[in-house]
């Protein structure tokens, strides 16, 4: 994605698009107020994940749609060199898109602006919750549906404007009573810092372990991430503890009117096992997410099998993951986001792309890159393979 002067659309309006490779401080704050703003967004399109992922090798352009000069949309574009392979590109969330004026516009001169991202060989796309237009413009565009998985495709997010009790009345019967008897059987939740990272890598090396996976990111990284994003006041981390000892803990980061899972671990062995300290920890970021004026806390990505269940009506096929059990237990509801599309190019690239994809060996490795792409993005269905839940 090269080039940094403006870009008109020709759809007819008055709507100009600007890819920007090095916006000054004016430019990023005028977009993360845009972001925070704007619902169904994430942390992923703040010019602070731009920071956070500039660790693992990647670079941020902003594609800015304008209209008589104001700010109505834009997406963060992230992006990589591979040696052998070119520039490929991922927008998780994005685009951004103002509501009123200048958003029918401002789709399709971001949906081309996207599909003309010269030197871009793959360019990976979710779109933001709400931007079913946006998917649209883009299939019409060359773009075509992706199952690189950059983000969760679907997840529970639970209404945070009810009362406490009237939350905690739709848990079943057994939560609702732990959260009167966690105190008397020595569980804790506190909100931890920057000393309690090792904490966390620990516990998701844990749970990682006891289902047969490799332990996640580097704690390095993982340190990296929450420093950013708790300097901005877009994260948070919270520590169950059973008289005294860490055996659960999740990362939350916060984007607008939402709490999103973002990390999480659990030490099952011992008497933090049939405690159930992780309910613990979500129920107090229930009540923390609540008293800091949030309206929604989205637990995290759903598996396929589960989303088809609760979203699209199809019968249950086998038992429901345990990992989706346990984050629909707080009364949460499904929901999809726009299905996501890729554009591979040139013709011989696609084609190998989908030769690879097409085998088993193949999709091993393009798995791996998948979790290089996210790698602390968003947590997936798959969340202890790759140590996130979102």
């Amino acid at each position: 994605m090269t080039g940094t002067g403006p870009r008109e659309a020709p759809t007819g309006g008055a709507v100009t698009v600007e890819l920007d490779a090095h916006p000054g401080p004016e430019q990023l704050a005028a977009w993360d107020q845009l972001v925070t703003g704007t619902p169904g967004t994430d942390v992923t399109q703040l010019s602070v994940w731009a920071r956070v992922r500039a660790v693992a090798g990647f670079r941020a352009a902003y594609l800015l749609a304008r209209r008589d000069g104001d700010l109505v949309g834009g997406a963060q574009v992230l992006l990589r060199r591979i040696p052998g392979l070119g520039e490929i590109g991922y927008a998780s969330y994005g685009p951004v898109l103002a509501e009123g004026d200048g958003r029918v516009e401002a789709v399709h001169a971001l949906a081309i602006a996207l599909s003309r991202s010269a030197g871009v060989r793959m360019l990976f796309v979710q779109p933001a919750e709400g931007t079913d237009d946006v998917r649209a413009a883009l299939l019409a565009l060359g773009f075509r549906p992706s199952s690189a998985g950059i983000a969760p495709v679907g997840s529970t997010r639970l209404d945070l404007s009810p009362s406490e009790d009237e939350i905690r009345k739709a848990f079943p019967p057994r939560l609702r009573s732990w959260t009167r008897r966690w105190a008397e059987a020595g569980v804790s939740v506190r909100i931890g810092g920057e000393d309690d990272i090792p904490v966390l890598s620990e516990l998701q090396g844990r749970a990682a372990e006891s289902q047969g996976y490799a332990r996640p990111q580097r704690p390095d990284y993982v340190r990296r991430m929450y420093a950013e994003l708790a300097a901005t006041g877009n994260a948070a981390l919270f520590v169950g503890e059973v008289h005294g000892v860490a055996v659960a803990a999740d990362l939350v980061t916060m984007c607008g009117d939402t709490v999103r899972g973002r990390l999480s671990g659990f030490d099952r062995s011992g008497t933090g096992g049939r405690l159930s300290v992780p309910g613990a920890v979500r129920w107090e970021i229930i009540r923390w997410a609540k008293r800091s004026g949030h309206r929604w806390l989205d637990f995290g990505g759903l598996s396929e099998q589960t989303l088809r269940e609760l979203v699209d009506g199809e019968p249950r096929a086998g038992a429901r993951p345990g990992p989706d059990s346990a984050k629909l237990q707080f009364g949460g509801l499904a929901f999809r986001y726009p299905g996501p599309v890729e554009l591979v190019r040139p013709a011989w690239l696609r084609s190998a792309y989908d030769t690879v994809n097409g085998l088993p060996w193949g999709r091993e490795q393009l798995r791996r890159a998948r979790v290089a792409l996210r790698s602390s993005g968003s947590r997936g269905p798959s969340a202890a393979a790759e140590g996130e839940r979102s």
